[in-house]
């Protein structure tokens, strides 16, 4: 019988590519999980407790948030380009949203909130997802200085593996690759990522819930440099060279090529 951990810890966003994840390893860990989404997650496992609800409607996070001690909030609008195209319902999503999951977490006393934040914040690129990772960063900073109210931060760099949405950049190579047999880069290629599997990520994010880390700031990313075309070449000959890459001549906006580190 697995052990039953008596920390209850709700996971907003728990229907998405990291959230699952997180929530797979918190419960493998033992402890008891409350899943928060819009909508039905397809990897909840037996023994899941899930509320379906919206994090703009605070009487739903209060139905979900009742005995736990804990909130791991990944619940956001996360891609770069449609914050770009929508600045409106990013700030809904990302800072109304995380204002909300606070208030509420400081009227029932919340132990720590831990917080899906992004290295674009030390950047400025990544368009209106920096900004409001940013924004939601300082507000929880304000939390904690007005209401003692404790958080962690976690700064996640780039991420691959199963579950991946649509957005995500190894997802979509691969998934041109398998389709059209080409993939279609925007830039020239020289850009530079540390990647990092989201099962590695939600493990970090588990161990984040220690004391040690209590109010602080982490970056949870890759611990190997790779260039876009190498990377792209690593897949060109696992196909067998059966594969055409192409890189688009328009400039990307909004990413970054070496190093977000500039902010």
């Amino acid at each position: 019988m697995k052990k039953i951990n008596k920390k209850k810890v709700l996971i907003t966003g728990s229907s998405g590519f990291l959230g699952s994840h997180v929530a797979d390893a918190l419960y493998d860990k033992g402890y008891d999980i409350v899943l928060f989404d819009k909508t039905p997650s397809p990897y909840k496992q037996k023994g899941y407790k899930e509320i379906l609800g919206d994090i703009l409607k605070t009487e739903d996070i209060n139905k979900a948030i009742k005995g736990c001690q804990y909130i791991y909030h990944f619940a956001a609008q996360a891609d770069i380009n449609n914050s770009s195209n929508d600045p409106t319902q990013t700030i809904q999503s990302n800072i109304i949203g995380t204002q909300n999951i606070l208030e509420v977490a400081r009227q029932n006393k919340i132990e720590r909130v831990l917080f899906a934040s992004t290295i674009y914040v030390y950047s400025e690129l990544g368009s209106f997802y920096r900004v409001s990772k940013q924004a939601c960063e300082k507000m929880i900073e304000e939390y904690k200085r007005e209401f003692d109210l404790n958080y962690t931060i976690l700064r996640f760099g780039s991420l691959y593996g199963p579950r991946a949405n649509e957005f995500n950049a190894i997802s979509d190579f691969l998934t041109q690759a398998m389709l059209h047999r080409k993939i279609i880069r925007r830039g020239d290629g020289e850009e530079v990522r540390e990647y990092i599997h989201a099962k590695d990520a939600a493990e970090l994010s588990v161990l984040a819930l220690e004391n040690d880390f209590e109010n602080k700031h982490l970056i949870i990313t890759g611990n190997q440099q790779i260039k876009v075309k190498d990377l792209l070449t690593m897949i060109k000959e696992i196909f067998q060279g059966n594969l055409v890459i192409e890189y688009a001549d328009k400039e990307d906006l909004h990413h970054y090529e070496i190093t977000p580190y500039a902010y």
